[in-house]
């Protein structure tokens, strides 16, 4: 307690003028979020925290330095994302997005939670802590996702209470399970009662919602929503009380979609997430500063769209002494070389130079270890062809599951497919390829098989670990012996993503950490990832969208319309199993 009130006497000396301040950065144009202008003002700090915006010049410092009159806005936040999907643990994904400008992270962990559990999430919070960025963590509700498939682990709400003490724990994260909301189901509904009785936030997931089921959601006190694809899906998200996020990762970009329905009325309730982005996309393009400069680029005032990066984000978590350039807030601020096309020339962070010309100044040090179940835990079965046949008895008739480019959700197809003596044969011409799910976590062989449209691969087969939300292997593929080869390269590696083609390995990035996050440094990451997308591209030459990520969501069975677990193919829309051979049309 003494300590906490020294360091306020010193702050309010400070800003007296009693006594000089630790730093100052003076001629800066500061962003004011509150009210949208610029004021070209110095910038004081005592012990991490702004204590005034000095329009005078009058105050003194131990250190200064000059931005000369550079624009100087807050640290931006990114309001929801999946870590894990960075295939980087915390400490690291720290390090390639600060000196990006982003300084401040909601977190997640439900990926390792759905292999790990509470071990999974306890490792999370641990080597966040070594990370200079503030990275707050959301607890994942639905582990699993739903019970139509099988996962690493099962959270129930006891399992999550004594986490919800933790200091970097913010709430419930995306309550995905729509049909136990909507049900009144006692399990969900204990761990939203106990988030709300810890005074905590809870987000939701309302991907393909109508408006009367969104009513449920708000009446059961869920309050956020990042899954809007359409401008009136966030309008009626935003008319019913909600905050939307508006996504722009790598698999799932909405932002454009979204920004006709953002005005200076009920701007204050939209702010930006990247969800799920990969290593490559994060080293090139950043994340939320990515987000402002598209926005930006697409007619949005500047500052309206810093706003919803910094102080909206703020507000929706409840992070006081976020979002903002303003005494009492904490000095995490971003100093730009240019405004349009946004920049970063230099990152401050607690009122530290963390970072300056897109390089961290100093790297996080090591990272924390793994447990043997983290560190081992895929246990695929042997695979044979047999095993990933695909039997039909009655015709040529398939229900196919099209994929959309980009996008999270696919389309119901029904088409005739090849079948030679009893089974599918995949027909690279008309782009219908084989996918399967295999359970990697407790031993079970449970097999899920499928019928994909889009992928437009040509040649041999890719497979990874990384497979939303239970995180089994998934492995696409143009026939079974390169399927067969990538599954039993998964397992040698541990877990990751590997190329496959006429009976041999091409390429590799091992994840061993939960069979989703590499321990590696930083550039032999990036380098893996590179020749792993040069090896794709050999096999797929025009391809023109992020495979990985867009084959990691094909099972996710909370996103409609038709996804694949290991369990087999699953009818989002109605929320159940159904055959690939087919015997009437569907909606496209």
């Amino acid at each position: 307690m003494q300590s906490a009130i020294s360091k306020l006497q010193k702050r309010i000396a400070v800003s007296q003028q009693q006594q000089p301040a630790d730093f100052i950065l003076r001629n800066a144009r500061v962003a004011d979020v509150f009210s949208l202008t610029w004021t070209i003002a110095d910038l004081v700090v005592a012990d991490g925290m702004i204590v005034a915006i000095d329009t005078t010049g009058s105050f003194e410092s131990i250190e200064e330095q000059d931005a000369m009159e550079r624009c100087v806005v807050p640290g931006l936040i990114d309001g929801h994302i999946h870590i894990e999907s960075s295939m980087l643990t915390p400490s690291a994904f720290g390090d390639v997005l600060l000196p990006h400008g982003v300084t401040t992270v909601v977190t997640d962990p439900h990926e390792i939670a759905n292999v790990a559990g509470v071990e999974g999430i306890r490792f999370m919070l641990k080597d966040a802590e070594k990370s200079p960025m503030d990275i707050y963590v959301m607890l994942p509700s639905s582990v699993p996702s739903t019970s139509f498939e099988h996962a690493g682990a099962k959270l129930e709400a006891m399992d999550l209470k004594p986490l919800l003490s933790h200091p970097s724990v913010l709430g419930l994260a995306e309550v995905m399970d729509y049909p136990s909301v909507l049900s009144g189901d006692e399990k969900m509904l204990t761990k939203i009662a106990m988030t709300q009785e810890s005074a905590l936030r809870i987000d939701g997931h309302g991907a393909g919602l109508q408006k009367e089921q969104i009513r449920g959601y708000r009446a059961a006190g869920i309050q956020t929503d990042h899954e809007c694809v359409t401008a009136n899906e966030a309008r009626d998200r935003i008319s019913q009380g909600m905050y939307v996020l508006i996504r722009e990762g790598s698999a799932a970009k909405n932002l454009i979609d979204l920004l006709p329905a953002v005005t200076s009325h009920n701007a204050r309730r939209f702010l930006f997430c990247t969800d799920d982005k990969h290593l490559d996309e994060l080293v090139d393009e950043g994340s939320i500063d990515h987000a402002i400069r598209l926005a930006i680029a697409a007619g949005m005032e500047p500052l309206q769209a810093i706003q919803l990066a910094t102080l909206n984000a703020a507000e929706c978590y409840g992070l006081s002494g976020k979002g903002a350039l303003a005494a009492g807030f904490q000095a995490d601020f971003v100093v730009l070389d240019d405004l349009e096309t946004f920049n970063v020339a230099t990152v401050w962070k607690k009122g530290v130079k963390v970072a300056e010309q897109g390089v961290m100044l100093n790297a996080t040090p090591t990272q924390e270890k793994c447990s043997i179940r983290i560190s081992q835990s895929v246990h695929l079965p042997t695979i044979t062809k047999n095993d990933l046949a695909i039997p039909f008895s009655k015709g040529s008739k398939a229900t196919i599951i099209e994929i959309i480019p980009n996008q999270l959700v696919t389309n119901k197809l029904i088409e005739d497919v090849d079948v030679v003596d009893g089974v599918f044969i995949p027909n690279l011409e008309l782009d219908q390829l084989k996918v399967a799910v295999i359970e990697r976590h407790h031993h079970k062989h449970s097999i899920g098989l499928g019928i994909v449209k889009g992928f437009g691969l040509k040649q041999g087969a890719v497979a990874t670990t990384i497979a939303h939300d239970s995180h089994n292997a998934i492995v696409l593929g143009t026939n079974d012996l390169d399927m067969m080869l990538a599954i039993q390269a998964l397992q040698d590696i541990q877990g990751g993503l590997v190329v496959v083609n006429e009976g041999r390995l091409l390429a590799s990035l091992p994840l061993p950490v939960a069979g989703l996050m590499t321990q590696v440094p930083l550039d032999e990451a990036v380098q893996s990832l590179f020749e792993l997308h040069e090896a794709l591209h050999s096999i797929h030459p025009t391809l023109d969208f992020h495979l990985f990520l867009t084959l990691s969501f094909l099972s996710l069975p909370v996103i409609p319309s038709l996804k694949l677990t290991d369990t087999g193919l699953f009818d989002v829309t109605t929320f159940q199993h159904i055959s690939i051979e087919a015997h009437e049309k569907a909606d496209h």
